[in-house]
This record gives C-alpha cells, structure tokens and sequence, in this order.
C-alpha cells in the first residue's frame, strides 16, 4: 500500500497520477458560500433545568436535523486542550515510519485498528487523496501503541463524546416526539459501536482534479468532526454544495446519518457530504462516528409509522449488515441507502 502522504512528499511531484484524477470524469458542481448560516446548538441548553430553554433548543435541533442535517454544537463540555491534543497525537500517528504504520493496514472492515489510503483501496476506481486511521473505541476500546500517550487521549476522547452524543441523541428523541431515552434504548447504546477515523490530506499539486473523499453519507447515527483549522468539508444542502467554513472555535461539527434517516422514518436525512484538498497545507480531521449495537435492527420507529399515512420507508437491517455493505464497496452518495429503500 502506498500511502498518499509519501506521494506528496516525493520530490519534484507537479502533477498526480491518473489513478487520483477524480475530477475528469466527475460531473460535481463547485461549492458555494452558505446563503445561511449553518445551524447552531447550543449543547448546555439541552441539559437545562428550565424547561422552556430545553424546549426552544429541541424545536432548533428539530429545525437543524430536518433542513440541514448538519450542525454546530458549542458549549458542549469537551475541553480544547483535549480536542487540540487529538488532532495532534493523530498529525503523530502519520508521522509514524511506514514499517511502523504497516501493522496496522486493513484487511477487515471490522479490524479493531485500520490503517489505509484512499476509501476502499481494494474496491476504488478512482483513489482518494487520503490516508486514514479508524479505530474502533467503542464498545471495546482499542488503539494503536503509538505514539505515545495516544491510547489515553483517545480513551478520554471517546469517553467525552458518547456524552456529547447521548445528550444530542435524547433531545433527537424528544423533536421526534418520542421518550427521551427512546432511540438509546431501542438501538442498544449501552453497546453502540463508537468508530474514531483520522484523516489526512496532504498538499496536492492539482487540487482541482483530486478528491479527498467523494460524496457520499455516513452510516450511523451522528457522526462528529473536528479539524486542524483548515477547511475542506462541504456539505450538500438544498441540492447545492456549499462550504463549510468559518466555524466556531472549539465547536464540533456535527452530520446526520444513515441510520438516523432509516430510524426516524425520513423525517430526518442524512446529509451527503464530501471532502476537497488545497495545495498549500496538510489537513487533519479527526471524526467519531456513534452508531446503534451491531446486532441492532434498525428499522423505522414503530410511532413514527402509520400503514395509511406513513408507511415504513425502509427495510429493516442489522447495524453490522449495513456497515458491511457501506464499507464493503465503493462510495457513492446515498446508494447504500437506496438499497433498502422500499
């Protein structure tokens, strides 16, 4: 395997290979700037003792979840240090010699720990100029052994964002006029597979013709993102892509996905997004996706389907099928989603 990053560190590199020509044959649209701003949530809010608070911050996420599928979380208790720490320690991994990293390769889309380029580099037509890291931290928590102090920040890291996720997913619960603890239970988060990707994407000498990662949504609930401070995530909203940039200091950026679109029905969409490259520096971005239990049945919530008026939408299916089938292939938009459509 050869990672992206030592191709763009090889010297005199002016242009890509074909293999990474993605834009040659991609009919994409160029992203533009949001003509809205996205969607802030203002996390302490949702833990609030007043109800009125908690009900006006519902009816946003309610708004945010169901227009955008996209959204900015502040005030969420996750300290700076640690989200800065994160994106380092992942920037070390990287750096790591590629004997040392070499351990890690994927063979599995259930490995524990995997390291790879590209998205699917057995199943890819066109590679992505990307490596990655995903770790599965959750409901066992793994992680590589290097580099040192890793292990711990990622075990603090993931523990910091299950609670983040669980107080996003209950007030979700509530928009969707259902208990609070309704998806927790249903979908088994006790047990529910936490997954920690790190990205990199180095500088690239065509950046118009590369893609760091192609559109496409993700599987799971909530999915959330940190970066390095450089922008590179675009998300399709009303049939356009925009930027998203400018975010909030020490925000997280938060998707809908998949599994959330299949639970509540369609009320809830996921959102397709998509990563570009720059050629003038390295980003890093560091994602969790909070998924149900593996052997979780997702199918749409019972209160939210009616034979007459609302009718099941989807298929029901195991967590670990769909995941299978999502990584298992090559990625493009929705289409894992489509499948189960009914």
């Amino acid at each position: 395997m050869n990672s992206v990053k030592a191709l763009a560190e090889s010297p005199d590199l002016n242009s890509i290979p074909s293999l990474y020509a993605y834009y040659t044959n991609s009919t994409d649209s160029p992203a533009l700037d949001p003509q809205d701003p996205i969607p802030t949530i203002d996390f302490s809010l949702l833990t609030s003792a007043d109800p009125d608070q908690r009900s006006q911050i519902i009816q946003e996420l309610d708004r945010a979840c169901k227009d955008w599928g996209f959204f900015q979380v502040i005030n969420h208790g996750v300290p700076e240090s640690l989200m800065k720490m994160v994106i380092e320690k992942a920037g070390e991994f990287f750096n790591l010699t590629d004997d040392e990293k070499k351990i890690f390769e994927e063979k599995d889309v259930l490995d524990p720990i995997r390291y790879g380029t590209s998205f699917n580099s057995k199943k890819d037509k066109v590679f992505c100029w990307r490596d990655f890291l995903k770790v599965i931290v959750h409901p066992e928590f793994h992680s590589p052994n290097k580099p040192f102090g890793f292990s711990e920040v990622l075990l603090e890291y993931s523990k910091r964002t299950r609670e983040v996720v669980r107080g996003l997913l209950n007030g979700i619960s509530t928009s969707l006029g259902l208990d609070q603890s309704y998806v927790e239970k249903a979908l088994k988060l006790e047990s529910g597979l936490q997954i920690c990707a790190a990205n990199l994407y180095p500088p690239c000498p065509q950046p118009e013709v590369a893609i760091g990662l192609p559109p496409h949504s993700d599987h799971g609930l909530l999915t959330l993102l940190i970066n390095n401070g450089v922008s590179g995530l675009q998300i399709k909203h009303d049939g356009k892509w925009v930027d998203v940039k400018d975010t909030l200091p020490n925000s997280f950026l938060v998707n809908t996905a998949d599994e959330l679109e299949i639970f509540s029905n369609g009320k809830y969409k996921s959102v397709e997004h998509r990563a570009v490259v720059n050629d003038r520096v390295t980003r890093i971005s560091v994602v969790v996706a909070n998924g149900p239990a593996l052997d979780a049945v997702v199918r749409p919530a019972d209160k939210l389907v009616d034979e007459e008026r609302w009718p099941a939408a989807y298929v029901p299916m195991k967590y670990k099928e769909y995941l299978e089938m999502q990584q298992g292939n090559q990625i493009v938009g929705k289409t894992c989603l489509d499948r189960i459509r009914v």
